[in-house]
């Protein structure tokens, strides 16, 4: 018989209250994102306030409470890993892309060419970093920040004598130039904006092709690098056949570029030679945005009593004072509901976010050293010794929920003796021994494949993917073909074809 009643149930479950949450966030947050949260709610809390001393007069006074994240008694933690247990655990992480976005031109030529040779660069890597500016005193200091690749275009823009129209053609097509130095948008689309016709906007770019560096603006590699030798009277037929068949170049196919170009072995290696003169990127030589600089939360130092320290960034914790005698202040001339309930709830969210922080920097300070446990093996011989990890191997051993050692670890760097890394860097994938040994990093196994590839050059023995599955197997590394192939390709390393011919083009 269907009906309805009503019945009461005893249950229990968990209920994230909007505390709670804001305290999960906060341990996500950056150092960067902290700071602007943390000034955020100096904004709308009155009773907030920054500690700017160590001893200022409202602590003195005891009308203060300051977060206890900037005590010296958590921000440091000393230890050794004598007597503790190894841990041993396989984890499946995602691997790490590094492929670049170049183009396969650049590509090739990029790595045709030397550092040191590129003659040419010195001519205009640094135009734009003159200029002067007032320091409010009627005086002038020079201006310190390097002048962008548009701004050093728009100024040639400007006193390349292009009447109106013209010059705000240039303009349009200075805005699509990348950093690199190419035009990325379409000529048609540009004049279709502008309304006016295609003839104008590319007569406008011939004159754009003359701004320095030499090759600015150009739409395509061989473009780039065409113009920068039509500038040295060197582009003829067989140079042009040469940028028209760059991947030939690219796969050091020499036999079919003299073909393609008509030429005998000296003069395909003296035409080459040149094009490792050229640079494939003219606008690299120009300042960019500012690169925002990555500062550790946690520093890794030898412990002279063994073992390592590891240590808060105190800078990087924000300092708050909850200020006690302002409360009472306005506590006490608090004359309705409403305003008695405003103070109560700054109170409650001031206090809350000093001990938040304190806690933060707590949990921050617990994983780092954990972390560091497992690892100390890395800190002391390097890469090769890098342990396999993952989140529920630390989790377990500090107490934790891996979702909180997830959050704690994104967007957190660690100075360590051989580097700032971020967190996130320490768990790696597990690859298995092929006897009862324990596992290897697959971070650890990358290095050593880019290890053995790089003794290539030195010994004239070029190791194919079989060969360095070969190899790993008798170091008592278990690892496929298709594995090798896969670390290879990430660490862009050419197949051993490919380098079998760069070695005999060497």
């Amino acid at each position: 018989m269907v009906g309805q009643r009503l019945e009461i149930r005893q249950g229990q479950g968990l209920v994230i209250t909007p505390q709670l949450q804001q305290a999960i966030k906060l341990l996500q947050l950056s150092n960067q994102e902290l700071d602007e949260y943390v000034e955020a709610e100096l904004e709308k809390n009155p009773l907030l306030q920054r500690d700017e001393t160590e001893a200022g007069p409202a602590r003195e006074a005891g009308d203060a409470e300051p977060a206890a994240a900037s005590s010296s008694d958590t921000s440091e933690l000393s230890f050794s890993d004598a007597g503790a247990s190894e841990r041993s655990s396989t984890v499946d992480a995602g691997e790490n892309d590094v492929y670049g976005d170049a183009t396969p031109g650049e590509r090739t030529v990029d790595r045709l060419s030397d550092e040191a040779a590129q003659p040419g660069i010195s001519d205009w890597s640094t135009a734009g970093k003159g200029g002067s500016a007032y320091d409010g005193e009627g005086g002038e200091r020079p201006d310190q920040r390097e002048a962008t690749l548009w701004e050093h275009l728009q100024a040639q823009a400007s006193s390349a004598g292009l009447d109106a129209t013209d010059h705000a053609i240039a303009l349009s097509l200075i805005d699509a130039v990348d950093e690199g130095g190419y035009l990325r948008g379409e000529l048609a689309e540009i004049a279709d904006r502008l309304g006016c016709g295609l003839e104008r906007v590319e007569a406008v770019l011939t004159v754009c092709h003359g701004f320095e560096p030499t090759g600015i603006m150009a739409r395509s590699v061989p473009e780039c690098l065409k113009l920068q030798l039509i500038e040295r009277n060197r582009f003829d037929p067989a140079m042009a056949a040469l940028l028209d068949n760059l991947e030939m170049l690219a796969r050091r196919d020499l036999q079919g570029l003299r073909q393609a170009c008509g030429v005998d072995a000296e003069d395909l290696a003296e035409m080459i030679s040149e094009l490792k003169a050229l640079t494939p990127r003219p606008g690299a030589g120009f300042g960019g945005e500012p690169a925002q600089t990555v500062i550790p939360d946690v520093h890794v130092r030898p412990d002279p009593a063994g073992g390592w320290k590891v240590e808060l960034n105190t800078d990087t914790l924000p300092k708050l004072l909850v200020d006690k005698r302002y409360h009472a202040s306005v506590s006490a001339g608090a004359r309705t509901e409403t305003e008695k309930a405003f103070v109560a709830d700054c109170a409650a969210q001031a206090n809350w976010l000093v001990k938040s922080l304190d806690q933060r920097a707590k949990t921050i300070l617990k994983v780092a050293s954990e972390i560091v446990r497992q690892q100390d093996a890395f800190l002391a011989f390097g890469v090769e010794f890098l342990r396999p990890l993952n989140l529920k191997t630390v989790a377990d051993a500090i107490s934790m929920h891996e979702s909180t050692v997830s959050r704690v670890t994104s967007n957190k760097y660690v100075s360590t003796p051989r580097g700032v890394f971020e967190l996130k860097f320490f768990f790696t994938a597990s690859i298995a021994s092929t006897g009862d040994g324990a596992a290897h990093s697959a971070e650890a196994v990358r290095h050593r494949i880019k290890s053995m590839i790089d003794h290539e050059a030195r010994e004239g023995d070029v190791l194919s993917d079989d060969r360095i599955v070969e190899l790993l197997n008798e170091a008592g590394i278990d690892i496929a073909r298709r594995t090798v192939a896969k670390y290879r390709e990430a660490l862009r390393i050419p197949s051993s074809v490919q380098r079998r011919r760069m070695l005999k083009f060497a």
